[in-house]
């Protein structure tokens, strides 16, 4: 079947580089104008590059009226790691994601689609749903970061937390988005051979890696992840909405039968990213 994005106008976040580039040369090819979104230029081949800074509320909001509408398919892959401030980061990878989000879905028509995108640092996500739940309720950023301080020893990096709120909020969204027609997905990749992957490898070492079970015994290819994505956001998955994809090689899967440790995501630990750009 076709993935159905010839003449549909859709934006990537996190175009730049790593999967969200992958993902715009797939789209191209499918016939899509792509809008790339990300804080450094981008060579992919894009109808149009608007800048933005998810860290910034007034960026994304100028973002947002330079898109301009009709918005067919969203696909949030920009998200950050490291060693910053923790609040930074939860501002970043949700609270920045969600900023943009919500603006847009008002220029998207019945029929659209939204993948949001964890990792598997979020397979406590279950474990940590009450603590996530006071993010989750914080309804703007100055909120959202007094409740980093106010819970600065529960989530250590913010990395994790970060996407357990990804998790919880494309399941609890995605609820009344389905009353308008507009399905909202989520995919959390494993271990991914992109830029920010190399710079945590820097960062810790080979151990950082040799850590994380693979069952398949590589990393993942950013086209990979890029793949599920676009699958996700196409007319073949058009009854598929609220999941949670874990395009991990079987990590997850592992832990929960117990035949893997769990070695992602842990409060308070340098969370692997999830090769996300």
């Amino acid at each position: 079947m076709s993935p159905g994005y010839a003449g549909r106008r859709v934006v990537v976040t996190g175009c730049a580089s790593g999967i969200g580039e992958r993902l715009v040369h797939r789209l191209h090819q499918h016939g899509a104008e792509v809008i790339g979104l990300d804080r450094q230029a981008a060579t992919a081949p894009l109808a149009r590059f608007v800048p933005v800074d998810l860290a910034d509320s007034g960026s994304i909001g100028a973002a947002v009226e330079a898109i301009g509408d009709p918005v067919h398919a969203l696909f949030n892959v920009a998200g950050m790691s490291g060693p910053v401030d923790p609040a930074e980061i939860v501002g970043v990878n949700f609270v920045g994601t969600r900023e943009l989000t919500e603006s847009l879905l008002a220029r998207m028509p019945a029929g659209a689609a939204v993948v949001n995108t964890a990792s598997i640092a979020a397979s406590h996500y279950l474990a940590r749903r009450e603590l996530v739940a006071g993010l989750l309720a914080a309804t703007d950023r100055a909120e959202a970061t007094r409740w980093c301080r106010d819970h600065a020893a529960e989530i250590g990096t913010g990395y994790a937390v970060s996407k357990d709120a990804i998790v919880w909020w494309t399941m609890t969204r995605a609820v009344p988005l389905a009353g308008r027609g507009i399905r909202m997905n989520c995919v959390a990749p494993g271990l991914t051979a992109t830029p920010i992957l190399d710079a945590s490898r820097a960062a810790r070492g080979e151990a950082f890696l040799d850590a994380i079970p693979k069952p398949l015994g590589r990393l993942a290819e950013p086209d990979e992840q890029a793949a599920v994505l676009a699958f996700l956001n196409s007319d073949d998955a058009g009854y598929v909405t609220g999941q949670v994809i874990w395009a991990d090689g079987g990590y997850l899967a592992g832990v929960v039968t117990g035949q893997l440790p769990n070695r992602t995501g842990s409060v308070g630990s340098a969370a692997p990213s999830g090769g996300q750009p």
